[in-house]
């Protein structure tokens, strides 16, 4: 019992920085219809801007939200520039697929080639650890997960009550009948890729966080995990994707405490291998 509660706390958690990465990761492919395999590389980009932030010996959470201007700022480039010409030319699905794939080789080794191959830590106290019997849990990571509560009602806030939301979802749904009922759909798509954008650059900055040290290329493989959580709940919708990392935190951190650390990322393809074997369209998909 005392080694399930400790792995659920790591799990919450993982849950709280995969649910940041995963939220944004899915609307973007809802509203943009955009698979951003670049989404990884604008992450890694954002811990960085936000090590820079905390090495000139400001706080690290002062270097979150520069980390989530960067990556607000650099997704909307990356739409401006990279993306939407290739839409313009009507170019496939698996074109931009690769061309997002090429994107977030550029970023991560561009990086790299700027930063070095070493690995780097930010400058901070993780305060004194909290019990609740074997429950424990650094002050750090508590802010972790109620920053992930905060954000996620945030975006339930945003996409249920507000104009902005319910154009995103109307856009999402159906972008030319949007466009013919007088949305502007192109401003709804870059505001649509600055808040994604933004929710990478905390995503980002908060894993950094998590794991201790990073390098330029740390967040490759999380890119898996998002991935997983994402078709699990089912791609584009935001609410699955919440559920889709609390399975996925979860799951991976139990399974590492009584199997083994190597195999839980693992875990996470075969939790999902049999979601699709049962619900292809995952568990908040519409079935087709």
């Amino acid at each position: 019992m005392n080694l399930l509660l400790a792995s659920v706390g790591f799990g919450l958690v993982t849950a709280a920085v995969l649910a940041l990465a995963a939220v944004g990761f899915t609307m973007q492919f809802a509203v943009t219809d955009v698979l951003n395999l670049a989404y990884s590389g604008v992450m890694i980009v954002a811990a960085y801007v936000a090590y820079a932030v905390n090495r000139a010996g400001l706080n690290v959470w002062l270097g979150l939200v520069a980390g989530a201007v960067a990556g607000a700022a650099l997704s909307v480039g990356l739409n401006q520039f990279i993306y939407t010409p290739f839409q313009r030319r009507k170019s496939s699905g698996i074109t931009l697929v690769i061309v997002s794939l090429g994107m977030t080789l550029i970023l991560v080794f561009g990086l790299q080639a700027i930063v070095g191959g070493t690995n780097v830590s930010y400058t901070m106290a993780q305060g004194p650890s909290l019990h609740l019997g074997s429950l424990q849990l650094s002050v750090v990571e508590l802010v972790i997960v109620a920053l992930a509560v905060i954000t996620m009602l945030g975006v339930h806030g945003l996409l249920r009550y507000t104009r902005l939301g319910k154009a995103m979802r109307a856009t999402a749904a159906n972008r030319s009948l949007a466009r013919n009922s007088g949305i502007r759909t192109d401003r709804v798509v870059t505001l649509t890729w600055a808040i994604t954008g933004g929710l990478c650059g905390v995503a980002g900055t908060v894993f950094a966080i998590d794991a201790g040290s990073f390098g330029a290329t740390s967040t490759q493989l999380f890119l898996v995990l998002i991935l997983a959580a994402v078709f699990l709940g089912g791609p584009g919708q935001p609410y699955g994707a919440m559920l889709g990392a609390v399975i996925i935190g979860l799951g991976t951190e139990v399974s590492a405490a009584y199997i083994t650390p190597d195999y839980k990322d693992v875990v996470a393809f075969v939790l999902l291998f049999a979601m699709l074997a049962w619900r292809p369209s995952g568990l908040l998909g519409a079935r087709t």
